[in-house]
């Protein structure tokens, strides 16, 4: 029989990582989580939940510390979680079928359920929301580059149908931490991808973060996908989604200043 692990990184998640190893006690073999030195009690929590912690300093790319987790895995299957993820009876159940078909694939992508401002977000791109989670271990690996990458899986991959369950957000002012934090990484990401360009190429970068990008997903988001189907949370959602670019250019500016 194969047996899977579980993988996580957190960072201060007491608030959220006991309801999600719980979802998973009664069907992960092992708990992998690395703790970025928390300052509240997720690695107590989650050591008296069974799984196994290993300290690490909390990188800005919280994936390297995610890539971590994913290496001291030692079986034959990983489903990698974040903290504020739960995972379904209904989820379960597919994966354990998946494990144990002889033709399984190498890695599959999940859809995934968002809540956002009291609902889950069924519209506006944000859902199946399909994330590469689960796979074969050693044929996948996280890149480490962006905050919003994928795993990269070596080998064929297919799609679950039962959707893994995301809490990201307590409120909307936790809503507006997290949207900070990410837009301080992308403008780092803007800073990297700017170096050593011509002054020309720099004006255009400045146009497209400040006017084409935003506007363009905002009407794809909100309108091509729907957004205004989720009611007062698909618009909030679509209008800081696009507000990220300009902000996080801002941002940027800001540190040649």
């Amino acid at each position: 029989m194969n047996k899977i692990s579980v993988a996580l990184a957190t960072y201060n998640e007491s608030e959220n990582i006991k309801k999600c190893l719980e979802s998973v006690e009664d069907f992960a073999d092992e708990v992998i989580v690395v703790d970025g030195e928390s300052l509240d009690d997720t690695s107590k929590i989650a050591k008296s939940l069974g799984a196994h912690v290993i300290t690490k300093p909390n990188n800005k790319n919280f994936h390297i510390n995610k890539q971590i987790a994913i290496d001291a895995c030692k079986f034959q299957w990983i489903l990698q979680l974040d903290a504020d993820e739960v995972v379904s009876s209904r989820l379960k159940k597919e994966i354990e079928v998946v494990m144990q078909m002889a033709d399984a694939k190498d890695g599959y992508w999940i859809p995934r359920k968002n809540w956002f401002l009291g609902r889950f977000l069924m519209k506006g791109g944000q859902y199946p929301d399909y994330t590469l989670r689960l796979y074969r271990n050693g044929k996948g690996r996280l890149p480490q580059k962006d905050v919003h990458e994928q795993a990269v899986v070596e080998g064929s991959t297919g799609y679950l149908n039962e959707a893994l369950l995301h809490y990201p957000y307590k409120n909307f002012s936790a809503y507006l931490s997290k949207w900070s934090r990410y837009n301080i990484f992308a403008s780092d990401q803007i800073a990297h991808d700017l170096r050593n360009k011509s002054v020309l190429f720099k004006i255009w970068a400045a146009f497209l973060y400040m006017f084409i990008k935003p506007i363009w997903w905002f009407l794809w988001t909100y309108g091509r996908h729907k957004g205004f189907m989720d009611m007062w949370s698909g618009f909030v959602f679509s209008l800081f989604s696009a507000l990220r670019f300009p902000v996080s250019y801002i941002l940027y500016v800001r540190s040649k200043i």
